[in-house]
């Protein structure tokens, strides 16, 4: 029979993602709106974006927080074209995010003492055989193949390369050890439900120190530039961006912290995606036909969660149908490289007792198209 109780909130796309729940565009602080970025008051909100940020998650001293332009695609950009080249490179992707720092790093920059470790949907390639003493990029979650990294234990402390790291689907839902990274990218429209066409990028001091001693040998473009003279443009980690940002994603993007900080800080935020992530695993318990994209139950995503179900192409595009048409879950198909499935947001911002309400639905869908 088909389900009577539909989640409050249908909206479980991977990106943009879900607005935080109670969200009121209203209630945002618009006194910068009309005002110059370089403003006090315009300087003074992206700086806090940039202090608060450092603050609830815990960043370690001497880290540094940026906002900058393009996503997080845009924040990768930067540290890869301002960073590589002064090390030979181990280059990890098993989904197309990662495969695409694959590309731009052989192709683009056409570096020549890089190391690939690829892996199919679904799995991880070895991450005992990467050397670092090269540099080292990787994504920490898979957002297009659900697969994440399981922990920080393979990146060692006394490490010579700096370890970049496309964390735009973990941060502010995954534990991570700041320590082990040098450089962290992410965008606001992820675990926050921010707008899009904003970055953030984290460095460590290692990282401000290899900005600082190594010039790259290609042309730098304006957006990528963080030096000048030899010497990192702090006004960038202090809300005095490259170029002009919108205050009105700045003013949205502080409500998100807010909200974070109301719930209780990161590990409350960690915690409503591990509990969408378990009803989820106890759904796919007890029924045969469903199962996780990602073949090792440590490497579950708990933000981007990639399903297999036991139906041709056709049949999982029809259920993705269904669910919008019913107005349960919009936007829930796999990402278009990956292979056909059902991927359900359940970051933060996403109520768990939604998804505890979609699994019925899944199963009304699963059966109405195979039936």
């Amino acid at each position: 029979m088909k389900p009577s109780v539909k989640p409050n909130n249908p909206h479980f796309s991977s990106g943009p993602c879900s607005k935080r729940p109670g969200y009121d565009v209203s209630k945002l602080d618009l006194s910068t709106l009309g005002r110059s970025h370089r403003s006090g008051l315009g300087k003074q909100a992206l700086g806090l974006a940039c202090s608060k940020t450092a603050e609830l998650l815990g960043l370690p001293e001497g880290y540094r927080v940026g906002v900058v332009p393009a996503s997080d695609t845009g924040a990768v950009e930067m540290a890869l074209w301002s960073l590589l080249g002064a090390r030979g490179v181990d280059v990890l992707a098993w989904e197309s995010f990662g495969s695409g720092w694959v590309s731009d790093i052989l192709k683009q920059l056409k570096l020549q003492d890089v190391r690939e470790y690829s892996a199919d949907y679904g799995d991880l390639p070895d991450l005992s055989q990467v050397d670092f003493n090269n540099d080292v990029v990787f994504t920490w979650n898979g957002t297009t193949s659900g697969v994440k990294v399981p922990n920080g234990d393979w990146i060692p402390n006394d490490r010579a390369g700096l370890t970049i790291c496309d964390a735009t689907s973990a941060v502010f839902a995954m534990d991570l050890p700041w320590e082990k990274l040098d450089v962290v990218t992410y965008s606001w429209q992820k675990v926050l439900g921010g707008e899009g066409a904003h970055g953030m990028l984290i460095l460590s001091p290692r990282a401000v120190e290899r900005l600082e001693s190594y010039t790259p040998a290609w042309p730098m473009p304006k957006i990528f530039r963080m030096t000048k003279g030899g010497k990192l443009i702090e006004g960038i980690f202090k809300g005095e961006t490259i170029n002009t940002p919108s205050m009105l994603c700045v003013a949205d993007y502080l409500d998100a912290l807010n909200w974070v900080e109301d719930l209780g800080g990161v590990g409350a935020a960690i915690e409503r995606s591990e509990a969408s992530l378990a009803t989820i695993k106890k759904f796919i318990a007890e029924n045969d036909w469903i199962s996780f994209l990602a073949k090792d139950a440590a490497t579950v995503s708990n933000t981007s969660v990639c399903l297999s179900v036991d139906a041709n192409a056709d049949q999982v595009k029809a259920m993705v149908k269904l669910l919008e048409a019913e107005g349960v879950a919009y936007d829930v198909a796999s990402y278009r490289d990956a292979p056909a499935g059902i991927r359900i947001w359940c970051g933060a911002t996403v109520e768990p007792s939604d998804v505890e309400k979609l699994m019925p639905w899944l199963f009304w869908a699963y059966e109405e198209v195979t039936k």
